[in-house]
């Protein structure tokens, strides 16, 4: 269960990062956003189904690591510690890992890389359209 457990953290993590980013130090009081995108709101409701799931102490330990991981957007020690508070809350529960494997989209073993590359480039993970070059429009 410990490779399932790192393996649910890992693909979780680009979404808890939006969240924080989105919603900051606020992530476990605030309600979903409208106007935040749909992997920042995920995050979130990641973040707080861990949180309600905690006892009194566990709250408080994953509120801090929050904090902190909100306050040092780039300390990759503070992102680490709320990984662990995850994992330590996953240990414990076992039956939170369906519950949180359920919020993550299916069918992404990991992380998603796009690059672009040149003047000019795009790169986008999904796209309908994409117009692109000087004077260039878009035709029926």
């Amino acid at each position: 269960m410990s490779a399932e457990i790192a393996a649910l953290v890992d693909q979780a993590g680009p979404y808890l990062t939006a969240a924080l980013g989105a919603y900051g130090v606020g992530v476990l009081a605030r309600a979903e956003d409208a106007a935040v995108d749909a992997t920042a709101n995920v995050g979130r409701r990641f973040l707080d189904v861990v949180w309600r799931r905690r006892g009194e102490q566990g709250r408080a330990e994953l509120e801090a690591a929050v904090r902190d991981a909100a306050e040092e957007p780039d300390d990759a020690d503070a992102a680490a510690a709320l990984r662990q508070q995850i994992k330590r809350a996953l240990r414990e529960d076992t039956e939170l890992l369906a519950e949180l494997a359920a919020l993550l989209p299916a069918g992404q073993s990991g992380p998603i890389s796009v690059t672009a590359s040149g003047e000019r480039s795009i790169a986008a993970q999904r796209i309908t359209t994409a117009v692109t070059g000087d004077n260039a429009t878009l035709r029926p």
